[in-house]
């Protein structure tokens, strides 16, 4: 075969190898456009989500739980997991009276996430309220019993044997609690009850202005530490 006759081969193979690259340039270029897109995508996704989420919150401080529901609802879709908006759900319905729905959303929230706090103790209060005790005292204990390192749980089961009237052992358990988790605002002011109940007023005060401490946003216990404080209580001294 002549030279010239390798000519047309040439090219084609030189041509094939031009489109498949140009390809590649192609796909590079889709994708470089792609990433941005969904990048963008996600973010105004976000920005929705918490834009529903934190007017909900703000409904919900003014007292409006029908209107924070609505839009905890329309949150929802975008994050379907978020164990914060199904709690939120969950206190809407019960403020509204929903219980069932109310449960509904409590244990939807505690599939997402086992160790939430507040949702434990919302679900454990609707129980009580619903007559069905037994069932929230087997929760919080199968909860301590799955979680024997967790400073809230043992805090749910002092708040618990607290309830029954059981003061020494919830105080034990209070102060697990602090063991696991010393910043456990929820141990703190349960014991600073506990104290100032039992004439203890010097430790409530120590209690209370620890919780305080770590979280200043409770308009109620500053109160309290303002009553105690006029009534001429000071903390104890250290030893």
């Amino acid at each position: 075969m002549s030279p010239r006759n390798n000519i047309p081969a040439l090219a084609r193979i030189a041509l094939t190898g031009r489109r498949r690259a140009l390809d590649w340039l192609y796909r590079l270029a889709v994708l470089a456009i792609l990433a941005p897109l969904t990048t963008g995508c996600e973010t105004e996704k976000h920005e929705r989500f918490r834009q529903y989420n934190d007017e909900g919150i703000h409904l919900y401080q003014q007292g409006d739980y029908a209107s924070a529901r609505d839009h905890f609802e329309l949150a929802l879709p975008l994050e379907p997991k978020d164990a914060s908006v199904l709690y939120n759900l969950g206190q809407c319905n019960d403020r509204l009276n929903q219980t069932a729905r109310a449960e509904d959303y409590y244990k939807q929230c505690l599939q997402a996430n086992a160790n939430h706090p507040e949702c434990r103790h919302a679900l454990a209060l609707l129980m009580y309220r619903t007559g069905r005790n037994a069932e929230a005292d087997q929760m919080i204990q199968e909860w301590l019993n799955n979680e024997p390192a967790l400073g809230a749980a043992y805090a749910e089961d002092g708040w618990r044997l607290r309830q029954a009237g059981q003061f020494q052992p919830a105080v034990g358990r209070f102060q697990q609690a602090l063991h696991y988790d010393p910043k456990n605002v929820r141990a703190m002011t349960e014991l600073g009850q506990i104290y100032e109940e039992h004439e203890h007023p010097e430790l409530a005060l120590s209690m209370y202005t620890l919780a305080l401490q770590q979280n200043a946003q409770q308009p109620a216990l500053k109160e309290r530490i303002n009553l105690l404080m006029a009534k001429g209580v000071r903390k104890p001294l250290p030893d």
